[in-house]
């Protein structure tokens, strides 16, 4: 069975959980202070501080930058959950934008229709591994006095005019779930270039402590752990590597897809490098197949695949039940319906791709 998504561990994870279980250690300490300090530098800013998960990250960014009940922050309809319970957890507003029918990712123009004296920042994803028009919510933000809050979860290594995402905006937030192009177990981290800001997320994920049993701010516990934090330091040495590997399958996928009838591959947009944390392509109207007798048609042939995703958040009961309503977002609702995806991680072969290829030639 070729897996929707695989994870690589090998002997320097090992080795890695070795030392930290040997030295006692297993709490935050020197190990995650190390992985901050590379993922950093791997980014190109100046600070990064590790969390228990990317949905922690989300929500120590958004603290971290002061967001607050009474505010609105505009995200995407069309993404992972998280993307936008973060925005509640602050007691403030998620108000949502449509999406690109070619990149799936916040449409700059619709954003702009949604800024109001309320709003505080702009949070784009950059979804399923492409980057989001950083320049156009950049110009947005300076002429509205208004915060950018990059959701980097699937993103990780992607570049936007050759800068690496969660370096652009005032923060970013990356998760470590076993699914990414990366991974530390379970794990996130808050990045930017503003000490500051940083500061600040350090005391919200630590209890609010500026010094031990000395209490500034409500925090919280959202710590790594130096297990996993060993776990990322082996990971990212090979990021770039798996990246390649992702960007490489993509190709022969697109190059195939492209030949079939009723079947969209996914855009890349220029002057990004996409790292494709999902290999996400549309089955159009005029496919002769609809997309669940695709996937099962798939399936039986020992391909797994997904939907990333089947509902837009507005249209989660959460967010029915708050009046949201999903009809206003055409592209991102269109996407939802069409949408599934291949696997793409670095264990599928080219075997395994002209498997695929052969199959959906229906």
């Amino acid at each position: 069975m070729v897996h929707i998504a695989n994870p690589i561990l090998k002997n320097g994870e090992l080795e890695g959980i070795k030392e930290v279980m040997d030295s006692g250690m297993l709490a935050q300490g020197e190990v995650v202070a190390k992985f901050e300090e590379e993922f950093a530098d791997y980014l190109d800013v100046g600070f990064g501080k590790a969390t228990a998960n990317g949905t922690a990250a989300l929500d120590v960014a958004l603290k971290a930058i002061g967001v607050e009940e009474g505010d609105e922050v505009i995200t995407s309809p069309f993404s992972f959950i998280a993307s936008a319970n973060c925005v509640l957890f602050q007691g403030a507003e998620p108000v949502f934008a449509d999406v690109k029918k070619d990149t799936f990712n916040l449409d700059p123009e619709k954003v702009k229709e949604k800024i109001t004296s309320d709003t505080k920042a702009i949070l784009p994803v950059h979804l399923f591994g492409q980057p989001a028009e950083m320049n156009a919510f950049m110009d947005m933000a300076e002429d509205h006095d208004l915060y950018v809050v990059e959701d980097c979860a699937q993103a990780h290594g992607a570049e936007y005019d050759g800068k690496k995402v969660g370096s652009i905006g005032d923060i970013g937030a990356f998760s470590f779930y076993p699914t990414k192009n990366m991974t530390t177990g379970e794990g996130g981290i808050v990045v930017s270039d503003s000490e500051e800001l940083c500061e600040r997320a350090d005391l919200v994920r630590d209890h609010g402590q500026s010094e031990k049993y000395t209490h500034d701010m409500l925090g919280y516990n959202l710590r790594m752990t130096n297990l996993a934090a060993a776990i990322g330091r082996a990971q990212l040495e090979r990021l770039d590597e798996w990246n390649d590997k992702r960007r490489k399958n993509a190709e022969m996928l697109t190059a195939g897809i492209e030949k079939i009838d009723g079947l969209t591959p996914p855009a890349v947009s220029d002057s990004v490098k996409h790292v494709f944390h999902q290999y996400v392509l549309k089955v159009e109207d005029d496919h002769p197949l609809r997309r669940e007798e695709l996937r099962e048609k798939l399936h039986e042939n020992d391909i797994g695949t997904a939907v990333h995703y089947p509902k837009v958040i507005p249209d989660q009961p959460l967010y029915r039940e708050k009046g949201y309503d999903g009809n206003e977002f055409k592209n991102a609702r269109g996407c939802a319906e069409k949408v599934f995806s291949l696997p793409i991680h670095p264990k599928v072969s080219k075997e395994d791709i002209e498997v695929m290829l052969k199959v959906m030639e229906v």
